[in-house]
């Protein structure tokens, strides 16, 4: 009888090549293995033309590739990363809109001094610059340069090592900041025998080297600051960024000396602390007579240095960038150099020293502490049975629950949400407050988050206005793909400010800071998987908080506020030079 064979079924391994066929890989393998040499453990971004085949093969060399619904996010999600572990995040887009959505998260990573690294595909610039009409044609590389800290063109695949390694260089060097490589397509696509390739790639040595700052400027802070009658510490985001918090400490206890932190600064000496003057920032800038700025620059934050401040006051300023000193008022005793460095030689020329401040100075300012702590308790205290909710009534729930969650990385945007829950809510542990930062830009919340749970592998709280929210509240969805531990409560009040603007003009439209008080953004979460609560009640706050924060799991709560809750925030004068109700039309 005539049998059929069955044919071989055909092998989809790869095949082992003979001498006249050598294995072969592209630009977008170099790419992947210069990013392992490195110690890139996470990539962050949204795939397509070009990149599509390099996210996969960065992932098969055991770097996490957390895919985003807007490259905006993606690029908060690497430039928080940065922030926290002093390494830079990675965010990788594609071409044309897709870099500049990036491209304003690495923008803001520069200016907040986040270290951060933007890989974008590029069209091939000689098309570009012949002004072709190529794919998604934008001369990418020269649009990125007045906004970054630095930027590398990639034209061949044999540029790709080198570009990666000094990125990350410049990314931490001095000030950090963000930097951008323009990945054009003709690199990705080369094709390079694997021996060639290997050639190429090396491991990077020293890719931080700390500068120390000179004996004379040491020699002159001590001085100043040991003869101080009001002295006070002014802690910056820098300051935390620098995982300096041991010196930091001995600094400030062994000298007695008050201190009060900006935003992400706090944590880095408890808020509630004995020596903490967090309440007392008008009192310290009218009447200190030598301030210590450790990582913090005095921009419009801080009224640049003058205007509020004691006309006779003495600023002694740590920080890596030259360029810093000087910035609108002269500073007394510059010490430029590495955080950690500059910090050891001080206390080093301290010992033995004492200190020259009035024992009343502390004393009045642990008084006004006091003082302001219990106001703040019995504001707390007053709106606790406000129905419906506002600010301060949702966030009198929240702040013992996040207490004995000290561990728990706060994520905090908004106007009123973002101010109120800065003066509410203390922390006690560094790097554990990310907000929008120098710029007060909206609209880093999810990227924040999810690139803050990556990082650390901790539970994040996000609290958002709605307003805020509505910036990269899709992005959530990468949250629960992803499963990762956050928790985001939204402050719905229905407005931008709140939700009772009236429109100048007679209009059938809403007011332009309105949103919508009845909005559900608890059914946002629920369509992605996520678990959900929409509260209306202190007690139900509270319970859908403790729950969310021990799931260690993807939650959304939505909590209902009165729409007047709120007022318009951030009266900056020299901005707003004309109140909403004098502008004529």
């Amino acid at each position: 009888m005539a049998t059929t064979a069955t044919p071989a079924p055909q092998s989809t391994a790869p095949q082992k090549q003979g001498p006249h066929f050598p294995d072969q890989v592209t630009g977008m393998y170099i790419l992947a293995r210069a990013l392992k040499n490195i110690g890139i453990e996470n990539v962050y971004g949204l795939v397509g033309i070009p990149i599509t085949e390099a996210a996969y093969l960065i992932q098969g060399q055991g770097i996490r590739f957390v895919g985003f619904r807007h490259e905006q996010q993606a690029g908060m999600a690497a430039a928080t990363e940065g922030f926290l572990t002093k390494k830079p995040g990675v965010l990788m887009t594609v071409s044309s809109l897709g870099f500049m959505n990036g491209l304003t998260a690495t923008a803001n990573a520069t200016v907040n001094c986040y270290p951060m690294i933007q890989i974008s595909g590029a069209s091939d610039p000689t098309m570009v610059d012949m002004n072709m009409g190529t794919y998604e044609q934008l001369d990418q590389f020269n649009t990125a340069k007045p906004v970054v800290k630095a930027a590398f063109r990639c034209s061949h695949a044999k540029d790709i090592p080198s570009a990666v390694a000094r990125a990350y260089r410049a990314a931490v060097s001095g000030r950090p900041g963000g930097v951008y490589i323009d990945m054009t397509t003709p690199a990705l696509g080369e094709i390079m025998d694997r021996d060639e390739a290997e050639k190429l790639l090396y491991q990077p040595v020293d890719l931080y080297s700390p500068v120390a700052p000179n004996s004379e400027a040491v020699d002159r802070a001590v001085e100043i600051l040991t003869s101080a009658k009001r002295p006070a510490i002014l802690l910056g985001k820098g300051a935390a960024y620098a995982q300096v918090d041991d010196k930091i400490k001995t600094l400030i206890e062994k000298y007695n000396i008050p201190y009060f932190p900006m935003s992400m600064a706090k944590g880095l000496m408890p808020d509630d602390g004995p020596l903490s003057a967090l309440s007392c920032r008008s009192t310290i800038m009218k009447e200190a007579d030598v301030v210590m700025i450790i990582g913090a620059r005095l921009n419009w934050l801080l009224s640049f240095g003058k205007g509020k401040w004691n006309p006779a006051i003495k600023f002694v300023q740590l920080d890596v960038d030259p360029e810093e000193m000087d910035v609108n008022v002269p500073i007394a005793a510059p010490v430029v150099g590495d955080m950690g460095l500059a910090l050891d030689a001080i206390l080093s020329r301290m010992q033995g020293k004492s200190m020259a401040a009035a024992p009343a100075w502390l004393a009045s300012l642990q008084a006004e502490t006091k003082t302001k702590a219990a106001k703040f308790a019995a504001r707390i205290d007053q709106t606790k049975s406000l129905m419906p909710m506002h600010h301060w009534t949702a966030l009198g729930v929240i702040k013992p629950i996040l207490a004995a969650n000290p561990d728990v990385i706060l994520i905090n945007e908004g106007a009123n949400t973002l101010d109120d829950t800065r003066d509410a809510i203390s922390m006690s542990l560094p790097r554990h407050r990310v907000d929008c930062a120098t710029w007060a830009i909206m609209g880093m919340g999810m990227g924040s988050m999810i690139g803050a749970a990556v990082a650390t592998g901790k539970s994040v709280v996000a609290i958002e206005g709605d307003s805020a929210f509505g910036f990269s509240g899709m992005d959530f969805s990468t949250a629960c793909r992803f499963k990762l531990p956050v928790t985001v409560v939204i402050f719905n009040n229905g407005g931008i400010y709140n939700g009772v603007g009236v429109p100048l003009d007679k209009t059938d439209d809403p007011a332009p800071t309105t949103l919508d008080i009845h909005a559900r953004y608890d059914k946002l979460g629920e369509a992605f998987g996520a678990q959900t609560y929409y509260v209306q009640t202190p007690d139900e706050l509270s319970k859908a908080l403790t729950e969310s924060i021990a799931s260690k799991k993807p939650c959304l709560i939505d909590v209902q506020l009165a729409a007047d809750s709120g007022k318009e925030s951030g009266h900056i004068g020299y901005l707003n030079p004309a109140p909403l109700q004098d502008i004529t039309v």
